[in-house]
């Protein structure tokens, strides 16, 4: 009994019922092929836009902030109001120590320089660093290799440069490791070359050198432009960033109240609100896609009753010849399957073409606004499971009305 979806009579069954009206079949399996349409491309650009910005934020540790000196808005302890506040070492230091919760704080230094190699130069960033800023902003090097500590230790005159610059200062396909550039008049050894990252928060990363040699060329001592401070995984970013300045008000005679000495950028706060967007755009994905599942798949029932009604003679024919109310019953809810599965996998195909145009118009380049717009199989997997259950659910209706009529009263039907 099990096997008779298996059985040829079933199918020529199903096919002439469905055949006697091809328009208004059709018109039933849009409802659904456009539910799953919409649920497919709704759902891929979702995830296009989060491999859109998890590329332009991948290179960062997501959890972090960064902080930055500025000038006093309040009087305090004999200081007069718009005094310039000046961060420095032993500050990221006491962060490092005394807050808790954190993975990492990063002192950093920008400045720009001229740069020159050979018969070509040109104007640009330099920013002074430790190794530890390869894992808290990776770099996604295509020859050599970042600053290390020995560089830090020894003040090297070596240098990591973009591939932006190389492409600026050196001839195409030419070798740059163990080459010497002139950086403000002074020669430094390229050591590594990175590829130029999607997203810089603050000024771009040209080049970078030894934090220790950047103090010495620049006469920085130990001011510090600005600090990088990463937070544990499961550790709140933005009470890091409070208990950070809190710190930092205490350590340069700054008012407590006064908001404006201290800048930042809460990278972790305003990545949480991406994911929550994110989240909230899957849901409402899902909700509108099942809505209009949903919609179509009653609009299948509603025809089905219609198809059931015109077949009422033919019904109690079968009837009369000994068919069980189980067999008709099945009969149907196999009718309604079946158009809700073909609807559907047209829709999932039809999605699939939808993505692909989608990611050829807009997922290409380093600006794509889409990048891999696409479903994983599982959900596609789902979306099939759901309109089985649905065409099933949705079956049962005109199923149980088509064994409602006794057979001596569908016989008589005109």
């Amino acid at each position: 009994m099990g096997l008779f979806i298996f059985e040829r009579d079933t199918w020529q069954e199903v096919f002439d019922s469905l055949g006697k009206n091809k328009l208004r079949t059709a018109l039933t399996m849009v409802g659904v092929w456009w539910g799953i349409l919409l649920l497919i491309g709704l759902l891929g650009s979702a995830r296009g836009i989060e491999n859109s910005f998890n590329r332009l934020f991948g290179s960062f540790a997501t959890n972090s902030v960064f902080v930055w000196a500025q000038s006093t808005s309040k009087p305090f302890k004999g200081f007069q109001e718009g005094r310039q506040v000046q961060l420095k070492i032993s500050d990221a230091h006491k962060i490092e120590d005394n807050v808790d919760g954190i993975e990492f704080v990063v002192p950093r230094n920008r400045n720009q320089a001229v740069v020159v190699h050979n018969f070509l130069s040109g104007n640009f960033g330099v920013s002074g660093d430790y190794p530890l800023l390869d894992q808290v902003q990776k770099k996604k090097m295509i020859r050599g290799r970042f600053i290390n500590q020995t560089d830090i230790d020894e003040n090297r005159k070596v240098i990591v440069i973009s591939e932006e610059i190389y492409k600026q200062l050196f001839e195409k396909d030419a070798e740059m490791i163990g080459e010497y550039i002139q950086l403000n008049g002074m020669n430094f050894k390229v050591v590594g070359m990175f590829e130029t990252g999607n997203a810089n928060m603050g000024p771009s990363d040209d080049m970078h050198i030894p934090f220790t040699t950047f103090q010495q060329i620049y006469n920085m001592g130990e001011n510090i432009g600005w600090m990088m401070i990463t937070g544990k995984p499961e550790a709140d970013i933005t009470q890091i960033e409070s208990d950070a300045k809190l710190i930092l008000r205490n350590l340069n005679n700054v008012h407590p109240k006064d908001n404006r000495a201290f800048g930042s950028f809460n990278l972790g706060k305003e990545f949480a609100k991406l994911t929550g967007f994110l989240t909230g755009m899957q849901f409402l994905t899902w909700f509108v896609g099942i809505a209009t599942l949903i919609a179509g798949v009653f609009a299948i029932g509603n025809i089905l009753l219609i198809t059931v009604k015109e077949r009422t003679k033919e019904i109690g024919v079968r009837r009369a010849l000994g068919a069980t109310p189980f067999e008709i019953k099945r009969q149907v809810i196999l009718e309604a399957v079946f158009i809700t599965m073909i609807a559907g996998l047209l829709g999932i195909i039809s999605g699939g073409g939808l993505l692909m145009l989608v990611d050829t118009l807009f997922g290409q380049g380093d600006e794509a606004v889409l990048v891999n717009a696409s479903v994983p199989i599982s959900v596609v997997f789902i979306a099939l499971v759901i309109l089985v259950f649905l065409g099933t659910l949705i079956g049962l209706i005109p199923a149980f009305k088509a064994t409602s009529v006794k057979p001596i009263d569908a016989l008589r039907e005109e």
